[in-house]
């Protein structure tokens, strides 16, 4: 690919009224006014007293933020995309980045709580209209886990030096669901300060989570999956009142070594990954593991004994590689090795349970794909206007999510940022004939035939399909 003319006869003038940058922007637009995203922020979100007009009209405030960020806005000033070329007569009450700003900052602790619950009621919506999770009546798993975003700047509110030595951080608490054959949905998020502790508010969190989880879908059989900062009697109490499995990472405690420690070595079962699987501590791809199961483990002696569980322990082993085989001459007089147990009660049989443990690690993939879009900055020196940022992001991601599953079966596994190339960030020109608006976009564009199909299913009436 070259240049097809010299640099002195290129020219470029912005002077056109009828471009759009963003044209998939009109079907996900429809989506969300037809998932009832904006009666949903009327009714629930009630920003009164803030003496500057922010709180005025969040309906129009927050589809415009949402839809920026479908668009991959990551600030606050990135939310001016949506006012250029024909956007106005493509969209009615697209509002200003400034306005927005003060919007968000308007937000208080009790705001945001009511952004929580249009967000909850959201994701339910837009599971009635879109494939979201296929095989969630089977069964679906519940993924929880926490992230540092890294911030700068001393003024910004909860920002502190927590588990990164010198990084300032904010702590955000996030919760996915998945099922073996469905990409994850955000199904609830959460700000904290950088020094709160991993598992802080974690019972109240996943218990709002798992009630959730029905109203996206999830009825049939449902497994809680957490890293060992999660093993605690109140996280598995909350799964246990909602009718939930657990599968959680249990660390290495002296009850956990000495239950390990018991277990007879004829116990041990082979299993070999043929694509590697990443060890956590090494960042090796391991090949080869063993597992083996305690029937039956009593956890949480330390409680009463009404909040003590007792579920299996099933523990898998690889070889140290940290440690050599041979020691000069001598070679080994025993294997080392490596343990990763984790406790649950789920049905499943011993390596099914291991291999879907193993796939708690498909959040990271939610989290870094947040953290390439709207997420590379949490925008505000106002803690809860980034709390606030960040469950918008989290509506923005189910939408996308809804709209990708609505297009193609490549686009419902697709990541945001794939959805958002393909189907959104997509030029069109704008006319008006016969009293109807025409979009002229791209001849040849590689996804005409996904764009297409996702246009015609959300612009036909609902009572005709």
């Amino acid at each position: 690919m070259q240049s097809s003319h010299a640099a002195a006869a290129v020219s470029s003038v912005f002077d056109e009224d009828n471009l759009i940058a963003d044209a998939g922007l009109v079907p996900v637009v429809r989506l969300a006014e037809r998932a009832g995203l904006p009666e949903l922020v009327d009714t629930a979100v009630r920003i009164s007293g803030s003496g500057n007009g922010g709180g005025a009209n969040p309906a129009a405030k927050v589809m415009s933020l949402v839809a920026a960020m479908c668009a991959g806005a990551d600030s606050i000033d990135d939310t001016g995309r949506l006012r250029h070329g024909a956007m106005p007569t493509a969209f009615d009450g697209v509002r200003a980045p400034s306005t927005l700003g003060t919007f968000l900052r308007s937000f208080t602790h009790g705001h945001v709580l009511q952004l929580h619950a249009v967000h909850h009621r959201l994701l339910g919506e837009l599971a009635r209209r879109a494939p979201l999770l296929p095989g969630a009546d089977q069964v679906a798993f519940i993924d929880v886990d926490s992230t540092h975003k890294r911030v700068f700047g001393r003024a910004k509110q909860g920002a502190q030096i927590g588990r990164f030595k010198g990084v300032r951080t904010l702590h955000p608490l996030l919760a996915t669901i998945c099922t073996p054959i469905a990409r994850p949905i955000v199904a609830g998020v959460r700000l904290r300060r950088g020094k709160a502790a991993d598992a802080r508010g974690a019972q109240r969190f996943v218990a709002e989570v798992l009630s959730t989880a029905p109203q996206a879908g999830a009825t049939g059989l449902r497994v809680l999956r957490a890293d060992s900062q999660f093993y605690n009697a109140d996280v598995v109490a909350a799964c246990q009142r909602a009718d939930t499995c657990f599968s959680i990472t249990t660390g290495m405690n002296p009850s956990i070594k000495r239950a390990i420690a018991a277990i007879d070595e004829n116990a041990w079962r082979q299993i070999r990954y043929p694509t590697g699987v990443l060890d956590p501590d090494t960042g090796e791809l391991i090949y080869d593991a063993q597992v083996a199961e305690i029937p039956a483990y009593a956890a949480f002696t330390g409680r009463p004994k009404a909040e003590q569980v007792t579920a299996r322990l099933i523990v898998r082993r690889v070889r140290d590689l940290a440690k050599p085989a041979t020691a000069g001459e001598q070679g080994e007089l025993f294997p080392a090795w490596r343990y990763h147990p984790f406790f649950t009660n789920s049905p499943f049989e011993t390596l099914q349970a291991e291999r879907h443990h193993r796939h708690h690690a498909v959040i990271e993939q939610v989290i870094a794909d947040g953290k390439a879009g709207p997420l590379a900055h949490l925008p505000s020196g106002d803690f809860n206007a980034n709390a606030a940022w960040l469950i918008l992001w989290a509506m923005s991601f189910n939408l996308l999510r809804a709209a990708g599953a609505l297009t193609s079966a490549f686009h419902a596994r697709a990541t945001t940022a794939t959805i958002r190339a393909h189907l959104v960030n997509v030029p069109a020109r704008l006319a008006r004939s016969a009293r109807r608006l025409i979009l002229y976009l791209p001849r040849n564009w590689p996804w005409a035939d996904a764009w297409q199909q996702l246009f015609d299913t959300l612009h036909t009436p609902p009572d005709s399909r």
